[in-house]
């Protein structure tokens, strides 16, 4: 079989039914009866066609071509091969697979739903959002909006003839949204109308959807200033007539385009909102209630901005491996000295094997705690009593953790990844880095990742009632630790049980701090603790894929040795399997691991440089 330039497929299914046994979910759960392995497996295969065959191609292309404005008609035109592979992501129903089938949806488990994705983002992330975008605005009108407003826009978008935006960036309020100034007046009609700006949307304008529809945040007029008088209005662009189709233009008006470093495929517009004086909105939900209904849809958006960390790393490092396994420079390490010696491919080279194990162990750890996440999702939403405390509390920990740690990992997967191909690496005329390029942005947008870590902090962790998001994380990591006594080796165990008493001490750490009202110091720490649980994450997550790797893998090579078990893993597509992802996690675990302590030291060394670096005299000194 051909090397997926994208995916690892097997360790897709690796962790979806060995480690999280997604295909039994239905001999427990009435609403996923219908479904079995076969047909999860139809639809991952399904994916992964449409993804390497039509996305991919389509997301290098677009990448060179990328968005244009025209300033005449304010319209913006997407990559041409983008709309191609787009009608193909539609036609097939991906943008509702976890949805319920009431509204059109498939109603699979979360788990499938991040399975898929993958696929899709690691071919192209800037094309994926266009639809990506139009879930998220689908599913907050569905759950917050009127049976008109559900009965208006829900079918159109969920069919792809119509997308969606979330604006909450305004020139004036960036990270703080409550400074924004857009504005609502009531009509007697119970519509309001919309004047502002927004900046930095996403498929903001395009040429592909017929209509696109807007959630913007805005102060109706006399509510109070901050965000506690935000309310959240749906605003398409064009008005919706009686009987459902585009009727007149609503008032909304792109400006521009961003010229970016990467995701060039992506139209990220400014709009302007009723300059005209004819802009009408939709409330949703009650008045004062924006950010409380805009966060659903920014909290499903952290979860895919993580996802597409992972994704775009996963694709780096495909690149990488199937480059090194081609290219051929040099001597092998054990025949320097031989002048007859023939050059060997790069993968033969320690240093080189040694990155790409490196990238392996972070991908796979990555896979491995993001469909665990997506699972808790899928838990919180069809169990109840304890277990759905549980999986809310998780998905509450979690999220922040998905979205930053998943990113920057990204940043650096993908720089490796440029590495492992010198300097062709740096060179367009390979994918690498599009890669890189686009994986910076994951890193800022839906919160930046100093925003996740202090709230993760503050609100997930030290403001959480007794620590009980914290409680059972700890629980389920303790469970896996103690499973994995009398499968995998001690020396794999107790680091991650001495890792997690560490963490122990760092919360009661900073609890104490917060006690005795030392904020600075404990904002100063947001991110390192979070990079520090993050390490953590993967470490468990590669213990528990041990536990499910490790039987397997003696199952096809007993006690084989030297020669002997090469030639079964050579011989044998999953005996290398499994082998491979037992080293990944011991690589991970004894070399990558042992950087966490070290996190962790530098959290409870009491340095308040930052601090001191706070007075004005500092500051003064800093920007000399």
């Amino acid at each position: 079989m051909a090397l997926n330039p994208l995916v690892d497929s097997r360790d897709v299914r690796f962790v979806l039914f060995e480690m999280l046994n997604i295909d039994r979910l239905g001999e427990k759960y009435t609403i996923f009866a219908d479904f079995d392995r076969d047909i999860y497996s139809d639809m991952l295969n399904l994916a992964e066609k449409i993804a390497v065959e039509e996305i991919y191609p389509a997301g290098n292309e677009g990448d060179r071509e990328g968005c244009s404005y025209d300033p005449a008609t304010h319209n913006v035109k997407i990559p041409k091969s983008f709309k191609a592979p787009l009608d193909a992501y539609h036609q097939a129903g991906f943008l509702g697979i976890s949805d319920d089938p009431a509204i059109g949806g498939m109603g699979m488990p979360e788990e499938i739903k991040s399975g898929v994705s993958e696929y899709f983002l690691a071919a192209s992330i800037p094309l994926v959002m266009y639809p990506g975008l139009t879930h998220g605005a689908m599913q907050v009108i569905n759950n917050y909006g009127t049976e008109e407003l559900k009965k208006m826009f829900i079918e159109k978008m969920m069919s792809g003839a119509w997308g969606g935006t979330m604006c909450l960036t305004e020139p004036d309020a960036g990270s703080d949204v409550g400074l924004g100034k857009s504005k609502a007046v009531r009509q007697a009609d119970g519509t309001y109308l919309i004047s502002g700006q927004s900046i930095f949307i996403s498929s903001g304008e395009n040429d592909y959807y017929e209509n696109i529809i807007h959630l913007k945040l805005a102060r109706i007029e006399g509510d109070p200033p901050g965000t506690k008088g935000l309310s959240i209005f749906v605003i398409p662009k064009y008005r919706v007539k009686s009987d459902g189709t585009c009727g007149e233009f609503n008032d909304v008006i792109c400006t521009g385009i961003e010229h970016k470093m990467g995701i060039h495929g992506s139209s990220t517009c400014t709009l302007s909102f009723g300059e005209n004086g004819k802009c009408m909105g939709y409330i949703l939900g009650g008045e004062r209630e924006g950010m409380k209904i805009m966060f659903q849809m920014m909290n499903e958006e952290r979860i895919g901005v993580g996802m597409m960390g992972l994704a775009v790393s996963s694709a780096a490092y495909m690149h990488a491996v199937g480059y090194a396994r081609s290219r051929v420079q040099g001597k092998h390490v054990t025949q320097m000295l031989n002048p007859d010696a023939k050059a060997v491919a790069i993968i033969n080279h320690p240093d080189v094997k040694r990155m790409l194990l490196w990238m392996k162990s972070y991908v796979e750890g990555m896979r491995s705690f993001s469909y665990y996440v997506a699972h808790c999702h899928t838990l919180s939403r069809i169990t109840s009593g304890i277990e759905q405390e549980e999986a809310h509390a998780l998905c509450e920990l979690l999220r922040p953790v998905i979205k930053a740690g998943n990113t920057d990992a990204a940043v650096l997967v993908t720089s490796e990844a440029v590495q492992v191909y010198g300097g062709y690496g740096y060179c367009s005329d390979y994918p690498v880095e599009r890669f890189m390029r686009d994986s910076k942005i994951t890193t800022i947008y839906e919160g930046t990742n100093g925003i996740q870590s202090t709230d993760l902090l503050m609100r997930k962790i030290l403001l959480n009632k007794d620590q009980y998001n914290y409680a059972v994380l700890r629980k389920k990591i303790t469970e896996t630790i103690a499973k994995a006594k009398g499968i995998v080796e001690d020396k794999f165990i107790s680091p991650v049980d001495r890792g997690l008493k560490c963490l122990d001490e760092v919360i009661e750490m900073l609890k104490k701090q917060m006690a005795e009202g030392k904020y600075l110091s404990l904002f100063m720490n947001a991110c390192p603790l979070e990079q520090a649980l993050y390490t953590l994450l993967l470490a468990w997550s590669h213990l528990w894929a041990m536990t499910v790797a490790v039987p397997k893998m003696k199952e096809y090579l007993g006690d084989a040795k030297g020669p002997e078990r090469e030639a079964i893993i050579n011989d044998n597509s999953e005996a290398a399997f499994y082998s491979g992802r037992v080293l990944s996690a011991r690589f991970y675990l004894e070399s990558e691991f042992p950087k966490y302590f070290g996190r962790i030291e530098a959290i409870r060394s009491g340095d308040t440089s930052v601090v001191a670096a706070m007075s004005a005299q500092f500051t003064g000194a800093l920007e000399a």
